[in-house]
């Protein structure tokens, strides 16, 4: 009797399990960053106090991703992530700790998320680079290359919109994506429920012919300057990918060139340029001047504002495996320099 109620619990059990998954991926990530805005003692690059940080430091990740779904009887799939990660950048190690997920439910051609949510804006085809990082180098390098980041200068300017949160609670909102063929749309909603209600809502929609995607993006937020419009297309010609990118960030433009081309069959080169223009009146009254030689910056030794150019140069040399060795370079439009070099690999 003991016998077949253990075959029937395994049977039982066998068969939740087949319709249930739990997955763990992740990637790791080490190398060397050199940052001319850092300087133990006297002055740093563009004329900067130094910061007491060394110019050149060891910059690592390691993130693990959890993921788990199960399928009704209706066909309705039902999911959740969560993330651990451990960082370390500018010799400041940081403990691994957990996010708070994302959950999910999809059927057909529709999804549903809440909690952690990935966000319509952060999701617009083409917004990153084709890179495993979504910037240059290793870890980005503070990630000048994205349109939707302007005024360097200025604290707050930079992944104002929602995102999926690698380290914390995220916006904890709702979000709706419907995908048919080569249609895309995505719709996303977070609000603050502290002393003063901030809500923000973004949507973009993509579409695919052949190897192009061209996208449309927007988000309009309670949050002074945080208002965006973005349109981007990316696509192949020849041996070469390339990509273009626009966002006015509620009164400061931004535009973006992106090139990528395969040199045998392991190495890859990739260059980027983008331009942003001066903050207009309304952004300068709300704060945000991002003007080269004005106020504080006049007189100085060089223009550390974000108004300007950027360009950065990225080399990626395929080790098999999920593994790579990537060098890249930036020169942001804040006077910024910086240089890396390391791997990833992915699991």
């Amino acid at each position: 009797m003991k016998k077949v109620l253990f075959a029937t619990t395994a049977l039982i059990a066998s068969a939740t399990m087949a319709a249930a998954e739990v997955k763990i991926t992740g990637y790791a990530r080490f190398g060397l960053d050199y940052n001319d805005a850092n300087e133990r003692t006297g002055t740093a690059a563009g004329g900067r106090a130094a910061n007491g940080v060394s110019s050149t430091n060891i910059t690592s990740r390691m993130r693990l991703n959890f993921d788990a779904s199960t399928v009704t009887d209706g066909g309705v799939t039902l999911g959740a992530r969560f993330r651990v990660q451990a960082s370390s950048g500018n010799n400041r190690p940081a403990g691994a700790g957990f996010n708070a997920p994302r959950f999910y439910a999809t059927y057909g051609g529709f999804t549903l998320g809440v909690g952690n949510i990935i966000g319509a804006l952060e999701a617009t085809p083409n917004l990153y680079t084709a890179t495993s990082a979504g910037g240059f180098g290793i870890d980005g390098m503070s990630f000048h290359n994205v349109v939707t980041n302007v005024a360097g200068n200025v604290a707050g300017q930079f992944f104002n919109w929602d995102s999926y949160d690698s380290t914390g609670v995220g916006a904890n909102g709702l979000e709706v994506i419907y995908s048919a063929g080569a249609f895309k749309a995505h719709l996303s909603y977070s609000t603050d429920n502290g002393p003063r209600a901030v809500d923000r809502i973004a949507a973009h929609v993509a579409y695919t012919f052949g190897d192009w995607t061209v996208a449309l993006a927007t988000q309009d937020s309670d949050i002074i300057g945080e208002d965006k419009t973005v349109l981007t297309i990316g696509g192949k010609v020849g041996n070469f990918s390339v990509a273009a990118a626009f966002a006015d960030n509620d009164g400061i433009q931004k535009a973006g060139l992106y090139g990528y081309m395969d040199i045998g069959t392991a190495s890859t080169i990739g260059l980027f340029v983008t331009q942003e223009d001066a903050a207009d009146a309304g952004a300068i009254a709300q704060g945000r001047d991002n003007r080269d030689n004005v106020g504080a910056r006049v007189g100085a030794a060089s223009d550390t504002g974000g108004e300007g150019t950027s360009i950065g140069i990225n080399y990626v040399y395929d080790l098999g495996g999920g593994a790579e060795f990537t060098f890249g370079a930036v020169k942001a439009s804040t006077d910024n320099t910086r240089v890396q070099a390391g791997v990833f690999f992915s699991f």
